[in-house]
């Protein structure tokens, strides 16, 4: 039997630009005792630069605010962020490991000029699109539920999710 007074973490992931804080942000509005991480806030760094020590510095920031919500008993826990790749996930859920809660994880997808179309509108260029391309392609590789953005509206994936987490 499903202990109901888990927090349910709820994992949106995906390339940049393929709708993870949108899809968030009304995931977020919806449902009530609930949390909210974007994980682009922990890299709010001046210069920005990835390295071995900021990426480590902001994967410590979001277990340490993870896991903060979670023992702060929210029924949902929603981070969204590029985790483009298996061990990240991995790695992330492995620092809240001793918690208790249950984990449901949705990877945003999208065609790839549909992907290249909405950057460009964001004033995106060069080096931006082919990691957001880069990202797109090793978000295929991830044993996640994948949800294609391309041609549905925010709601409908919305409504998809919440449908997913709360049955």
């Amino acid at each position: 039997m499903e202990d109901k007074s888990l927090t349910k973490l709820i994992i949106i992931n995906g390339a940049p630009g393929v709708g993870k804080s949108t899809i968030g942000n009304v995931i977020f509005s919806r449902l009530h005792n609930s949390a909210f991480l974007d994980g682009d806030d922990v890299w709010r760094i001046n210069p920005f630069e990835v390295t071995d020590r900021t990426r480590s510095i902001v994967e410590r920031n979001i277990a340490f605010v993870l896991r903060n919500y979670i023992e702060a008993s929210y029924e949902y826990v929603i981070l969204v962020w590029v985790l483009h790749q298996q061990s990240i996930i991995d790695h992330l859920l492995g620092n809240l490991d001793d918690l208790k809660f249950k984990v449901y994880i949705f990877t945003l997808i999208c065609d790839e000029e549909i992907l290249l179309e909405r950057l460009r509108q964001q004033g995106k260029k060069g080096r931006e699109l082919e990691v957001a391309l880069d990202r797109l392609q090793q978000s295929l590789t991830l044993k996640t539920e994948k949800l294609d953005t391309s041609l549905l509206k925010p709601d409908k994936i919305v409504s998809r999710i919440v449908a997913a987490i709360t049955n």
